[in-house]
C-alpha cells in the first residue's frame, strides 16, 4: 500500500460526511500501521496533550466568553464606544468596528458577534445616514474583527499547537498576545478610513460629545471595561500565568454577570457551561488526534519532503508568502478556524520557519487570513450567519462585503510583508 493513498482516502472520508476528528484519527492509524509503529502512540499523544498545563486556559476563556455572549455586554459595549468615539467623523462606523473587535476578542466566535451586535449596529448605522448595502457589508465584515486580540481562542490554540512542534523558537502566549495588537489596530484603522472615503459625498450626522452620556456609559460598563487591562496587565506584570489569568477572568466574569449585573440566573449556568464545554470538547478531541497525526507526518518526513518540493520551485520567501496567503484564504472559506489551525499549522509552520519566517509572525498572518475567510464568497460562514440574522439573500451580502474584503486584503499584505508590525512589542 502506498503512503500517497492516504490523501485520497482522507478526502473520501471527508466528503462522505465523517466527523473531522474521525477522519484525522483514521488517517493517523493507517499511517502508523504503514510505518510499523505501535498504535499506542496515539493514546500517548492524547495523554500528553491532556497534561499540557496551559491547556486549561482554553475552557476557562471559552466559558467566560459564553457568559459575556449571554449577558447584555454587547449593549453596554456599543453604548460605551458610541459615547466616546461616536462624535468623530465617520463615528458610527468606527463604533461598529471597535465594538465588534472587542466583543469577538472576548467571545472568540465571529458568528456570535454578528448575532449579538448586528441587531444593535445595523439600525444605528441606517439612522445616521449609511446606505443599507454599506451597513450590511460593514457588519458582516466586522464580525470577524478581533480574532487577533487577546484573549482570542484561535490565538491561544495556535500557541498550543506551535508549542508542540520543535521549530527552533519557543512560541509563547505572551508574544502572540502582543503580536496581534498592532495588526488588529491596523485593520480597524484601514476599515475606518475606507468608511470615511466611501461616504465622503454624503456625510452622516455626527453625535455631539456629551460628558454626561460618556460618564453614564462608563458607569454602566464599569465592571467590564477593566477586563482587557486586567488580563494583559496581570500576564505582563508577572502576577498571572496565562492559565491563571484565564481562571481569574472566568471567576470575575461569573461574579459580575451573575451577582453584580444579575443578567444570568443560576438556573441558566448549567446550560451555558454545557454549551461552552461541548465546544471545547470538540476542539480538544480534534487537537489530540491531530497531534498524533502530526507525529506520523514527522515520522514519515512529510514536512521535509514538502519543504524540498516547494523549495525546488519557490526559492524566494516573498513568493512563498504570496502562495501561503492564497492557500490560507481558500482554507478560511472551507474550514472553521479551529480545524484549520489544528490541521494546517503542523504542516505549514516547519516549512515557513525553513524560509526564515518567524513563527509568531506566521501565526498572525495565518489568523489574519482566516479572519477574511469567514466572509469570503462563496462559502464564508459569516455570510450565511448574516443572511439568517438580517433575512437577506446571501448573494446580496456577497456584493456588500466585497469592498471591506478588499480593504482587509490590503491589511493582510501589509501584515505579511512588514513583520516588524507584528513583532513591534516583542523582544528579539
Amino acid at each position: 500500500m502506498s503512503l500517497y493513498l492516504l490523501i485520497p482516502g482522507l478526502l473520501l472520508l471527508t466528503l462522505s460526511g465523517a466527523p473531522i476528528f474521525a477522519v484525522i484519527l483514521a488517517t493517523a492509524m493507517v499511517g502508523f500501521h504503514y510505518l510499523e509503529v505501535d498504535l499506542s502512540v496515539i493514546a500517548i499523544e492524547l495523554y500528553r496533550i491532556a497534561e499540557t498545563p496551559v491547556l486549561v486556559a482554553l475552557p476557562l476563556f471559552t466559558f467566560a466568553g459564553y457568559l459575556l455572549g449571554e449577558s447584555k455586554t454587547s449593549r453596554r459595549l456599543v453604548r460605551l464606544t458610541r459615547a466616546f468615539i461616536g462624535w468623530m467623523p465617520g463615528g458610527p462606523a468606527v463604533v461598529a468596528f471597535t465594538a465588534c473587535a472587542l466583543f469577538t476578542a472576548f467571545t472568540g466566535a465571529s458568528g456570535v458577534t454578528i448575532v449579538a451586535l448586528g441587531g444593535l449596529l445595523l439600525p444605528a448605522l441606517g439612522e445616521t445616514g449609511y446606505s443599507e448595502k454599506f451597513s450590511l457589508g460593514l457588519v458582516t465584515a466586522s464580525g470577524s474583527l478581533g480574532l487577533l486580540l487577546p484573549p482570542s481562542l484561535p490565538l491561544i490554540l495556535y500557541g498550543i499547537v506551535a508549542q508542540q512542534l520543535d521549530v527552533g523558537r519557543t512560541v509563547t502566549f505572551e508574544d502572540l498576545f502582543l503580536a496581534g495588537i498592532p495588526p488588529a489596530i491596523l485593520m480597524v484603522l484601514l476599515l475606518s478610513l475606507y468608511s470615511l472615503w466611501a461616504n465622503r459625498h454624503s456625510p452622516t450626522p455626527l453625535t455631539r460629545f456629551s460628558g454626561r452620556e460618556a460618564w453614564a456609559a462608563l458607569k454602566e460598563a464599569a465592571w467590564e471595561v477593566p477586563l482587557p487591562l486586567f488580563i494583559l496587565g496581570g500576564i505582563y506584570s508577572g502576577y498571572f500565568a496565562v492559565s491563571e489569568a484565564a481562571a481569574v477572568t472566568a471567576l470575575y466574569v461569573l461574579v459580575v454577570e451573575v451577582l453584580v449585573y444579575r443578567e444570568i440566573s443560576f438556573s441558566a449556568l448549567p446550560g451555558i457551561m454545557r454549551e461552552s464545554m461541548v465546544m471545547v470538547g470538540g476542539i480538544l478531541l480534534i487537537l489530540g488526534v491531530s497531534l498524533a497525526f502530526t507525529n506520523f507526518l514527522i515520522d514519515a518526513e512529510v514536512p521535509d519532503r514538502l519543504f524540498q518540493a516547494i523549495q525546488a520551485r519557490v526559492t524566494d520567501p516573498m513568493i512563498f508568502l504570496i502562495l501561503l496567503n492564497i492557500l490560507l484564504l481558500v482554507l478560511g472559506m472551507l474550514l472553521d478556524i479551529f480545524s484549520a489551525v489544528i490541521i494546517m499549522v503542523p504542516l505549514i509552520l516547519p516549512v515557513a520557519v525553513s524560509y526564515g519566517i518567524d513563527p509568531v509572525h506566521l501565526g498572525i498572518v495565518f489568523l489574519a487570513n482566516m479572519q477574511i475567510g469567514y466572509f469570503t464568497p462563496p462559502v464564508g460562514m459569516n455570510l450565511f450567519i448574516a443572511g439568517y440574522r438580517f433575512k437577506k439573500p446571501v448573494i446580496e451580502l456577497y456584493r456588500a462585503a466585497l469592498p471591506f474584503m478588499a480593504v482587509l486584503l490590503a491589511a493582510v499584505v501589509i501584515i505579511t510583508y512588514f513583520p516588524r508590525l507584528s513583532l513591534l512589542f516583542i523582544r528579539p
